[in-house]
């Protein structure tokens, strides 16, 4: 049974670079199969990798469950984030 997490506490859990839950999840901005972008109560959150795909959203419990090959991850600041929606505009 999945335990309901508090939407303000973030948390992430990677189990064996195939499975990703984040907690402190108030939005999802973007996903694909390369990237998932999150707003957690920590900031900006990107998720890489391969044949990503959305296992479980909540975001009442602020809680979302990612599977597929995770290459990377990490916070990103605002000017950063603008700088690749804009390189993204432009390929």
């Amino acid at each position: 049974m999945r335990r309901l997490a508090n939407p303000e506490e973030h948390n992430i859990s990677v189990k064996g670079r195939k499975v990703v839950e984040v907690t402190g999840v108030a939005s999802v901005e973007s996903f694909d199969v390369h990237e998932f972008s999150l707003v957690t109560s920590a900031g900006h959150l990107m998720i890489q990798g391969a044949n990503l795909h959305m296992k479980h959203l909540d975001l009442q419990a602020g809680v979302v469950l990612i599977e597929g090959t995770l290459t990377s991850l990490g916070y990103v600041v605002d000017g950063a984030k603008k700088k690749r929606i804009v390189t993204r505009l432009f390929r």
